[in-house]
C-alpha cells in the first residue's frame, strides 16, 4: 500500500488524461473561488485600505534591506512555522496539517501528470510521500477537530457542532482519509469498494476546491500577508493603526487571579 501509487493503478478505469483534466479544472476552481471571495468579501480592499492607512502613521521608512529582513523573518517565522500559535498543541496541530496537505497534494499531482499510466515505474519516493501527507493531514486535522477548535476548547461546544466555516478542515479530512481507504482497498485488491471510495475521494475534492468561496480555504492566501502588514507596521512605528497600549490598564473585580485566557 505505502509503495504503491493509486493513480496508476485506477488508470486502467480511468485515463490518465482525464484525471489531469480534473486537476487543471480543480485548480481553476480555486482560482474562482478566490476571485469572487475577493469581490463580494472586500477583504483585499480592506487590507489595501489599511495597509495605506498604516504607511501614512509610519514614524519612519524602511529601507529596501530592512523590508526584505522583516519578509524573511515572516516567511521563517509566521508562515513556514506558525510561531504565533506558540510551542502547544495547537501549533503542532496545525504543523502537521499544513505539511502534511503541502506532502499530500505536490505527490497527487507529480503521480497525476507524470506516472499515472500502469505502464510507468513511478519512484517509490512519491506514493511514500502521498501516504504519509494524508497521515499527517488526518493526524493533525482531526487533532484540532476534536479537541483544539476554539468552540468546542474554550467554549464547550460539542465537536460535532458544524457551521459553514468547517467547509474547508471537513472536507480536506475526507480527502485524505478518503485516500488512505482507496489505496488500503486497492493493495489488497477489494475491487469494487476500492472504485466506491476512489468516487468518494473524488467528490470530497470537488467539495473541497469547489467551496472555496464558502469555506476558509482562501485563509491560506490572506493570512501571510496580514501577517506581513503586521510585522511591517511593526517595525515603521505604525503599528496597523492600532492605539498604543495602556502602560496600566485599570483594574476590576475582587482582586481574584483569574485563569489566563485561552490562545485562540
Amino acid at each position: 500500500m505505502l509503495f504503491n501509487n493509486p493513480f496508476a493503478e485506477i488508470s486502467v478505469l480511468v485515463p490518465p488524461q482525464l484525471m489531469q483534466v480534473f486537476v487543471i479544472f480543480m485548480i481553476l476552481m480555486v482560482i474562482l473561488g478566490t476571485l469572487l471571495d475577493v469581490i463580494n468579501k472586500k477583504n483585499v480592499k480592506y487590507f489595501f485600505k489599511n495597509a495605506k492607512k498604516a504607511k501614512q502613521n509610519a514614524e519612519r521608512e524602511l529601507s529596501g534591506s530592512e523590508k526584505a529582513s522583516v519578509i524573511f523573518k515572516t516567511i521563517s517565522s509566521d508562515i513556514l512555522t506558525t510561531s504565533e500559535l506558540g510551542a502547544g498543541k495547537r501549533r503542532m496541530a496545525h504543523l502537521l496539517g499544513m505539511y502534511g496537505t503541502i506532502l499530500f497534494w505536490v505527490s497527487s499531482v507529480v503521480m497525476i501528470f507524470c506516472y499515472s499510466s500502469i505502464s510507468l515505474d513511478t519512484p517509490i519516493v512519491w506514493p511514500i510521500l502521498w501516504h504519509i501527507g494524508a497521515c499527517m493531514t488526518c493526524i493533525g486535522g482531526f487533532w484540532f477537530w476534536l479537541f483544539l477548535r476554539v468552540d468546542v476548547y474554550a467554549e464547550a461546544y460539542p465537536w460535532y457542532r458544524i457551521i459553514q466555516a468547517d467547509l474547508f478542515i471537513l472536507s480536506l479530512l475526507a480527502s485524505a482519509l478518503l485516500g488512505i481507504i482507496w489505496s488500503f482497498f486497492q493493495s489488497i485488491a477489494i475491487y469494487g469498494l476500492d472504485n466506491l471510495f476512489f468516487i468518494l475521494f473524488a467528490l470530497s475534492n470537488i467539495v473541497l476546491f469547489g467551496g472555496v468561496y464558502w469555506s476558509k480555504f482562501a485563509h491560506m492566501f490572506y493570512k501571510p500577508g496580514a501577517a506581513m502588514q503586521k510585522n511591517l507596521a511593526e517595525a515603521d512605528g505604525s503599528m496597523d493603526n492600532l492605539p498604543p497600549p495602556a502602560d496600566a490598564p485599570e483594574q476590576f473585580g475582587l482582586g481574584i487571579k483569574r485563569e489566563a485566557p485561552k490562545h485562540y
